[in-house]
């Protein structure tokens, strides 16, 4: 509150400070001009309170890039409008309208579970309000989104008095080179329209937008104490609440599909011409071949672990996850001998072991004894625990097995599977289908993006940031970085992302080289613009062809919960065809991803 003396002090200045300059017209005309809904606005001596709320995570829970799903870096190269021609993940209306079951579904119970509720209230109890203004004000494009965002909050009986996106220019002809002016130019507006409030709440979830508004009321108070301002009103009670955000996903199915289908809108608006971009495609990157182990039997196996009192859980990793047959993608020769993709196997416990107490394994032997498998390791065994920082690997070092005596050792079944994740490159010419698998190196070395994305990323716990590229509209968020949405967990690095992939480092990479394997075009023609994939647009793929439809390798970053024995994630998405490369293709490729849109 000001006193008097300071009041009179404040008025003097004001007309001192009026009386040199020109000042601006502020109307409720001309602030309707902001908002897509037809809404006529309360007069001016009617409104005291300004409540204003984000969407994005703060009053909606919009799904984010999957980080089990895509590596590292390809959640922040999603996100950056400027690797996109249609502008990617935040300004494509598909991405959002496939929220949960998509549109169809979801409208019709309001889009139930992907709202903040606490905000929801909020923003309920504002509306009641007779003296308050409530705005929605999102950094979403008006053109593209206006619909959608009028649609989802029409299905939450939310009835916002204004409803701003981002146009391509302001009411006055503005342009904006950043979300966070463009908000800005809003509040402005807002607080020199309604002079009559006395207070004005924003609500947001990103860091450094919640800073860049105080700062922006901070300036708006200094400048109508100092008698700078462009429009006389009493200094506003401001106050900017930071919303915690939470984590939400798309289906990995309906996700890809996506991401494919704004992929083959990129490739062929530059197919067309007038574009520098270059094409894109999707790609697997395989971080090992294994006998999956599945939640159930993996909590049954984590029960053998004896960890020394002293030792807290907090500081131990459990796994039971796998036994590892290669620390690689799977050449034809050994996936031959272990059955192909999706083969089951029958194992049984014969022996634990421990090394230094750091790391604990179960050493295993396939029923029937005669059964044909395969490891890199001298032989079969899963790795239970490790001590953080430790290294699975070092689980071959263990030479004291104790026997398990015959009426306790669990009998498990595995499938013969592939630790993936999806990442987007650019089309490889003449890229062979082994060496499709792997991170191409000529892409790491053009965009300098932090050597912790091509790191082991076997990591349960840390946020999942949006790499060196990022949308400013969208990325960075916060005290952490890049990815928006603080609570993400599973780092989804690109590289190899498994303890076990070390068992043998010196073949990681192996087999990509080789003028065999570079000579594997994978049928690709020279044309471009034919040839694009889809979900539907099934082809022969030799590595899986024993295996039908039914294989879903699994996109899970970690193990399962020892607690629960929860499957912290196993995708039903298929392999992508042609080993390595995917969608997006140019020319008369072997096909993309082998389910319907």
């Amino acid at each position: 509150m000001f006193s008097k003396t300071n009041r009179t002090n404040f008025i003097l200045t004001s007309e001192t400070a009026m009386a040199s300059r020109k000042l601006v017209s502020y109307t409720i005309t001309g602030l309707k001009r902001w908002s897509c809904v037809a809404r006529d606005l309360p007069p001016v001596s009617q409104v005291k309170a300004l409540h204003v709320y984000d969407f994005d995570n703060t009053l909606f829970m919009s799904p984010l890039p999957n980080a089990k799903l895509w590596n590292g870096y390809t959640a922040g190269f999603l996100q950056t409008q400027e690797n996109f021609i249609n502008g990617g993940w935040w300004h494509d209306p598909n991405i959002l309208g496939a929220t949960g079951q998509g549109i169809e579904k979801e409208e019709p119970t309001g889009w139930a579970g992907w709202w903040n509720e606490h905000i929801v209230e909020l923003v309920e109890l504002s509306i009641k309000q007779k003296d308050t203004l409530t705005i929605l004000l999102t950094g979403r494009g008006e053109d593209n989104f206006a619909e959608l965002l009028k649609r989802i909050v029409a299905s939450k009986n939310l009835a916002f008095d204004m409803i701003c996106l981002k146009p391509q220019a302001g009411p006055n002809n503005q342009t904006f080179t950043s979300t966070i002016n463009y908000k800005q130019a809003i509040l402005r507006d807002l607080v020199f329209t309604y002079t009559d409030a006395d207070e004005i709440r924003v609500y947001e979830d990103r860091v450094k937008h919640t800073k860049a508004f105080r700062d922006c009321f901070d300036n708006i108070n200094k400048d109508l104490l100092n008698g700078s301002s462009p429009s006389p009103r009493k200094p506003i009670n401001a106050e900017v609440i930071q919303v915690a955000d939470a984590v939400t996903t798309l289906d990995p199915i309906a996700e890809t599909a996506e991401v494919q289908r704004m992929i083959n809108a990129h490739n062929t608006a530059i197919h067309n011409g007038g574009h520098a971009l270059a094409p894109l495609e999707i790609k697997r990157s395989v971080f090992f071949t294994g006998y999956l182990i599945s939640s159930v039997d993996s909590a049954r196996l984590l029960k053998l672990v004896s960890l020394p009192s002293s030792l807290p859980e907090s500081e131990v990793k459990f796994l039971a996850s796998n036994i590892i047959i290669t620390p690689r993608p799977c050449p034809r020769s050994i996936l031959d001998k272990v059955g192909g993709i999706g083969r089951k196997q029958t194992w049984q416990v014969t022996g634990l072991g421990s090394l230094e107490s750091r790391v604990w394994a179960a050493r295993v032997t396939p029923i029937p004894a005669d059964a044909k498998y395969h490891t890199d390791n001298p032989f079969p065994l899963v790795v239970l625990a490790i001590v953080r920082n430790s290294r699975p690997q070092d689980a071959n070092r263990i030479q004291n097995w104790q026997p398990v005596p015959a009426g306790k050792q669990i009998v498990f079944q595995t499938e013969v599977g592939e630790k993936v994740q999806l990442r987007i490159e650019t089309e490889g010419e003449g890229e062979g289908e082994y060496g499709a698998f792997f991170i191409n190196k000529n892409l790491k070395r053009q965009r300098d993006g932090p050597p912790a994305f091509e790191r082991d990323s076997y990591r349960t716990n840390g946020s999942q940031r949006g790499g060196p590229y990022h949308d400013e509209n969208r990325r960075p968020n916060g005290a952490n970085g890049g990815y928006r949405g603080g609570n993400q967990n599973n780092r989804g690095r690109g590289g190899n992302n498994n303890p076990n992939n070390r068992f043998d480092n010196r073949n990681a990479r192996g087999g990509r080289g080789g003028a065999s394997n570079r000579a594997n075009h994978r049928g690709r023609g020279p044309a471009r613009g034919g040839g694009y994939k889809s979900l539907d647009d099934v082809q022969n793929n030799s590595r899986y062809a024993n295996q039908g439809s039914s294989y879903q390798p699994n996109y899970d970053d970690g193990p399962p919960s020892y607690a629960t024995g929860a499957d912290s994630y196993n995708s039903s998405f298929p392999a992508l065809s042609g080993g390595g490369g995917s969608g997006g293709g140019q020319g008369n490729g072997d096909g993309g991803l082998p389910y319907g849109m």
